[in-house]
């Protein structure tokens, strides 16, 4: 569209500049052809008329051809005959119009160009010959101007009929020129959208620059979904490889574990501690591998089996385990029956790291409310009166090894990651409802409820792919 306007405003300037030349040049002509045409009918009508008077008075006896012969209405011409000393013997049309003082030279008076030419007077009845009289010859400029304002009411409306037909024209061929750019765009918001770079753009017939940028558009495309793929499948492996690397390690560790229990109950003094606190930093390591574990399962799109489980005495289990470590704070909680199809053992893995986030993030003496609720969905709110989380951190709350201000090393920053992929991997979500610091922090969970994971008699959730025990 603009560059239709910009070939429709080129256009118009050419336009007015070409009518400026023709009008000027063409209403001087016209005016100088009206003006020849005067001058040349007066300097020739006294050749063309006889006038004859009586030598005693000197009046006017006869004037041959009448002056209505050239003065016709049609005309719209007047002429005068004056003597030479300025006095009016005859005129044609009879009412009175003043034309100013006879001149030899050409002028405009009262709407008229007047000319004036001097002419014999012969005796009546003789062709003797007796002085002169001047004749005035005037013509009406107004059919002139009029035909000067309709040529320039003509190039008016040339000027803007020719701009219209350009704009016009100039939309016609842009949209056709622009139209495979338009469909390179559409593929390009279509590729965005749907993040597939394998699509195809659209190539032109035409061999142009068109042609060329969608060529060029096409290759990008296919090194951008050639190196797409080059790293999922590094990713995959990666993912892979943490998997049973996580796997793989919770024999050794399990082994690990055995020989330092054993060893910090037998041994006493120094080497006592040393095993205990070698037996300390291995089940924090279990803890991790364990961690780990969960996140690449849910990575590489491994899921346990899942059968129909309470999340409320989910719940209740896991308060019962942290009871120990919560003497600190008051858990309430008020949970209904919500049945859910999942892992059990993952929903308390949820559970367990979401109670022991509040826990850890809030003062002594504040209280942490635990409610599940079914409706359209399961949910399970987790509530403080803690600070709250502050606004830059709950951005990236949910994300791995991210670790609040206030945490005193008693985590590895995987609570909240793992309680996403729990939830997403079930077909839920959690999000993060208050983030005001002062105000506590609510985090709610939502998952398909059972029944809406069976509909006419059919499982709907995600195929299973691998069942770890």
């Amino acid at each position: 569209m603009r560059l239709a306007g910009v070939s429709a405003l080129l256009t118009f300037v050419i336009l007015c500049a070409f009518a400026v030349a023709i009008g000027s040049l063409t209403v001087h002509r016209i005016r100088a052809d009206f003006n020849r045409q005067v001058t040349s009918t007066a300097t020739e009508l006294p050749s063309q008329l006889s006038i004859r008077v009586d030598p005693s008075s000197y009046r006017i006896v006869t004037i041959q051809p009448p002056l209505a012969d050239f003065a016709s209405p049609s005309d719209h011409a007047v002429i005068k005959i004056f003597t030479l000393g300025g006095t009016l013997v005859a005129q044609e049309p009879a009412q009175p119009l003043s034309l100013g003082p006879t001149r030899i030279q050409p002028t405009t008076v009262n709407g008229y160009r007047v000319v004036s030419r001097p002419a014999f007077v012969r005796i009546y009845g003789s062709e003797q010959p007796i002085g002169w009289m001047i004749v005035q010859y005037g013509r009406r400029i107004s059919a002139t101007e009029d035909t000067v304002a309709r040529v320039e009411l003509f190039l008016l409306l040339g000027v803007f009929g020719g701009t219209g037909l350009a704009l016009l024209a100039g939309m016609m061929i842009a949209r056709r020129a622009m139209a495979p750019i338009a469909e390179l765009t559409s593929t390009a918001a279509a590729i965005a959208r749907t993040r597939d770079p394998s699509l195809r753009v659209p190539q032109s017939e035409a061999d142009d620059e068109v042609a060329e940028l969608a060529r060029t558009l096409e290759g990008m495309l296919r090194e951008l979904d050639a190196a797409r793929a080059e790293t999922e499948s590094m990713l995959a492996r990666q993912r892979q490889f943490v998997a049973d690397a996580s796997h793989e390690l919770r024999t050794p560790l399990t082994s690990v574990l055995a020989n330092l229990e054993l060893l910090a109950d037998s041994l006493g003094g120094d080497h006592g501690d040393a095993a205990r606190s070698a037996l300390r930093s291995s089940q924090r390591m279990r803890r991790l591998v364990a961690d780990l574990l969960l996140l690449a399962r849910t990575d590489v799109g491994r899921v346990v089996a899942r059968e129909p489980c309470d999340l409320a005495q989910i719940v209740i289990e896991a308060a019962g385990e942290l009871g120990p470590v919560s003497v600190d704070h008051d858990i309430v909680l008020e949970v209904n029956p919500a049945v859910v199809e999942a892992s059990r053992d993952e929903l308390h893995r949820l559970t367990i790291n979401l109670l022991e986030n509040a826990l850890r993030h809030t003062p002594p003496g504040t209280r942490v409310r635990v409610s599940t609720a079914t409706t359209d969905e399961v949910t399970l709110v987790v509530e403080d009166d803690g600070p709250g989380v502050p606004p830059e951190l709950a951005r990236t709350i949910f994300e791995r090894f991210v670790r609040g201000a206030g945490d005193r090393g008693g985590s590895f920053g995987l609570g909240l990651a793992i309680v996403q992929a729990v939830a997403e991997s079930h077909g839920g979500s959690v999000a993060l409802e208050s983030t005001g610091e002062g105000g506590g922090a609510r985090f709610v969970v939502r998952l398909p409820a059972a029944s809406d994971l069976h509909h006419d008699g059919q499982h709907h959730r995600p195929p299973l792919q691998t069942v770890i025990d």
